[in-house]
């Protein structure tokens, strides 16, 4: 992230004001390749495109947070690699990964991996390492760890309806691969952290736990998602899940996150009610619908509506309710940033 903009993000989690409402997306290999004109292979590939696609857009909208900023990532291909999966890269559409166990009673036979050598990790430190200079040279610094969490990697391992049906069918099993993965996951912060001592955020994405109910959050959300923000100590804990987020919003402070980017389908003032006033809310106009295929006055109608929604603008980043979607144009990142300075600190009716 740009330093001040990191500066001013501690200052919202520290509930100060920091005198501007503040627009922000999350942005990687969705959106990032069409948009600069390359191949997502390319993307991928050259740690040059990759640095001048990345600079490019925090230099066209310099006042934007892009969140978590030079992301080193290969999409969902990332962590289900250093557990051995067979990973599908495509020119110009995301790449996938294939499951490699066909049921929960296989999942035992997983390995432990090796966060400094296994898979696609140690490819996405080094592309950090090669590339740090010239990012801290742009007045930006690494500040986020970044991972999958444990249900949305075990959905890939195994298939999404096995493994929902697993946590239902065979909860000791599903507890076991859970803890096989959440210790993964913390060794791969970890193991950020240790290279880039800059990083004192972590962002973990998982829509999965948008799919279970209260009592399954309970029993396989909350104690492992407490753990992975807990294990290094960090002052950002930026969650994103833009499947069904009421049960979510309400377990923030259970799984000790101050940061959350949830679906446009939940209005601010409801999640706002149910995080409670100290977390930070990334959202939250439709990406797909809104931000990449709706016009200029599409956006900032969505942006208005967005506003009408809460009764205070503290602690916001204005953003799309889920991460940055192929093909947002330019004008419509420039008409969201408009629309949100329009109307900053006006009164609205909640609606």
């Amino acid at each position: 992230m740009r330093n001040s903009h990191w500066n001013d993000l501690i200052s919202l989690i520290d509930g100060k004001n920091i005198g501007y409402q503040p627009v922000g997306f999350i942005i990687d290999s969705p959106w990032i390749p069409g948009w600069y004109g390359i191949s997502n292979i390319d993307y991928y590939s050259s740690d040059e495109l990759w640095l001048r696609s990345n600079l490019k857009a925090v230099n066209t909208f310099p006042g934007v947070w892009f969140l978590p900023s030079f992301w080193s990532e290969y999409g969902m291909c990332t962590e289900p690699s250093a557990f051995g999966s067979r990973m599908i890269f495509l020119e110009r559409n995301l790449p996938h990964a294939e499951k490699i166990i066909n049921g929960i009673e296989e999942a035992e036979s997983l390995p432990q991996p090796n966060v400094k050598t296994d898979g696609l990790l140690p490819f996405m430190i080094s592309r950090l390492r090669n590339n740090r200079k010239e990012i801290i040279k742009a007045d930006h610094e690494i500040r986020f760890a970044v991972t999958r969490g444990p249900l949305n990697i075990a959905s890939f391992l195994m298939g999404t309806t096995e493994f929902m049906l697993a946590l239902s069918i065979d909860p000791d099993r599903s507890h076991r691969l859970l803890r096989k993965i959440t210790s993964f996951i913390c060794d791969w912060i970890k193991w950020q952290k240790e290279c880039f001592p800059s990083i004192d955020g972590v962002l973990v994405l998982d829509d999965i736990i948008g799919f279970v109910g209260e009592s399954e959050f309970n029993e396989f959300v909350t104690p492992y998602f407490k753990e992975i923000f807990s294990c290094t100590g960090s002052k950002v804990r930026f969650l994103h899940n833009d499947a069904d987020g009421l049960i979510t919003a309400a377990k923030l402070k259970d799984i000790d996150v101050n940061m959350f980017n949830f679906s446009f389908n939940h209005p601010m003032g409801v999640i706002r009610e149910l995080s409670g006033p100290d977390v930070i809310l990334v959202g939250n106009i439709p990406p797909r619908d809104v931000l990449a295929s709706g016009s200029v006055e599409d956006v900032g109608l969505a942006v208005k509506k967005a506003f009408g929604e809460i009764s205070s603008q503290k602690g916001i980043i204005w953003s799309a309710g889920g991460g940055m979607p192929p093909g947002v144009s330019d004008n419509n990142i420039n008409a969201f940033i408009d629309a949100v300075k329009k109307y900053s600190d006006q009164d609205f009716f909640i609606v």
